[in-house]
């Protein structure tokens, strides 16, 4: 049980920070990924995790992947734990969280298969064959509402699997499946679909949450992580009702648009989040007023003069 310690630290906020692409030639603005970093551990976020969706994991290159992780460790410098997500194929993801080893991230993340043919035996091999490989603490990222949580549950007795991030909005099955897991297994419990889904996941057994809310707005998250653990529930809700028109826009497209606002939204408070990669383009005009109109309302934007 060498690892398991660990499954403590993750009960709280999971910050996924976004990768800066510059508009002039698409490459990493290291620079402002560093305020970036920074913004969000200063203000008291835990646990970072660079390479999430909402790094644009899939639009990095492999190499883009390895080196964030790189600097995200050196920026962090200790202040909190570093997630490293990884994945692609079995070898791949076994490379990725070898560097992320050696980088000095503290776990890895491991993200759902996308192959386009998968069967709940084919993942659980796929998250077993990555998690004995690497001998690391590491977390499973599961998202995939066809694929059955017996896959979970075979996975719990290995010593490495300290979390699992869970981001199917199904809470009565995400509680038949925590409850199934011995807690002898010490498995964080996170909520994979951040703050709008925090309160609901809490209350089946999720003690901590993602966040991509923490790129532009950490102060928010962490009032609503602290009303969770205080069980406050006029808080909990205040907070909630103010967040959920953002997320609900994130939401957008079938969650199109979950990287693009929140550089937008950052860029309104120039905060250098630079430009999506596709397959992931700009908001429209209609979602860029939208976002005006949100931050507005967190008195975060002046109103506009006419």
């Amino acid at each position: 049980m060498a690892n398991k310690p660990l499954a403590k630290a993750l009960e709280t906020i999971s910050g996924i920070p976004i990768t800066p692409f510059r508009k002039s030639d698409g490459s990493i603005d290291w620079h402002h990924y560093k305020e970036t970093v920074d913004r969000i551990v200063d203000n008291g976020i835990d646990v970072i995790v660079p390479c999430g969706n909402t790094s644009e994991f899939y639009a990095l290159s492999l190499e883009e992947a390895k080196e964030e992780v790189r600097r995200t460790v050196e920026y962090v410098h200790g202040r909190a734990l570093v997630v490293a997500g990884i994945g692609y194929a079995t070898s791949t993801a076994i490379e990725l969280g070898n560097a992320a080893k050696a980088a000095g991230a503290d776990a890895v993340m491991i993200h759902m298969p996308i192959h386009p043919y998968v069967t709940a035996g084919g993942v659980y091999a796929y998250f077993r064959d990555i998690i004995e490989a690497l001998d690391f603490p590491s977390l499973v990222y599961f998202k995939d509402p066809e694929i059955s949580d017996r896959v979970l549950v075979d996975l719990a007795p290995l010593q490495n699997l300290v979390g699992v991030k869970y981001a199917i909005n199904d809470l009565p099955r995400f509680a038949k499946v925590v409850r199934s897991i011995p807690e002898e297994h010490q498995i964080a419990w996170i909520c994979g679909t951040a703050e709008k889904w925090a309160p609901f996941f809490w209350h089946a057994g999720a003690k901590g949450f993602t966040s991509g809310l923490v790129n532009l707005l950490p102060q928010k998250a962490v009032e609503m992580l602290e009303a969770l653990r205080n069980n406050d529930n006029d808080a909990v809700w205040r907070i909630w009702e103010d967040i959920v028109p953002f997320e609900d826009l994130r939401a957008k497209y079938n969650q199109g648009n979950n990287v693009v606002v929140i550089k937008e939204a950052m860029e309104m408070l120039r905060q250098n989040a630079g430009v999506t990669r596709a397959p992931v383009n700009e908001l429209s005009n209609e979602d860029k007023q939208l976002v005006t109109e949100l931050l507005s309302s967190w008195k975060l934007l002046q109103p506009t003069k006419g």
